[in-house]
């Protein structure tokens, strides 16, 4: 009974320290990603990354590239992240890289409206499967655009 604890504790440590390995190697491929991904839109901002996806810059001095939608005034962005909570309540200020161009404007995340977001989201991303949950598919942020 003894051994048996004892195997069952390294084998607890032993897969926590994969666990705690596994999720440092995780965040920092997300940075090289995102690094490689911020410097193909700003690079390349005709190219078909750019496309689909924008630089967007947070007033904490966060950069993320994002997929989203420009659609007149309005920039839909969808957030998979957590950050997605800097645009609750009254939303914030938040400066965009569309292909090549550099907007400014006054984002918030929709959670009320969930016939709104499908309606954007069918648009934003047509590839999403329709049996993925909404809490799976991200949050979308609308972005009302400063003075175009």
């Amino acid at each position: 009974m003894g051994r048996v604890l004892v195997s069952l504790k390294w084998l607890g440590i032993v897969l926590l320290s994969l666990l705690v390995l596994a999720i440092g190697y995780r965040m920092l491929t997300v940075d090289d990603r995102n690094t490689a991904v911020a410097d193909d839109i700003r690079n390349n901002p005709d190219g078909e990354r750019a496309r689909k996806s924008m630089l967007v810059d947070l007033p904490d001095g966060r950069m993320y590239p994002v997929n989203y939608l420009k659609e007149d005034n309005l920039v839909y962005m969808g957030i998979d992240g957590l950050w997605w909570r800097e645009f609750r309540g009254e939303g914030a200020p938040v400066s965009m890289l569309i292909r090549g161009q550099r907007y400014t404007g006054h984002g918030r995340v929709v959670l009320d409206d969930p016939a709104y977001v499908d309606d954007v989201f069918s648009r934003l991303r047509p590839t999403a499967p329709a049996w993925l949950p909404d809490w799976l598919n991200g949050k979308l942020v609308v972005i009302t655009l400063d003075n175009l």
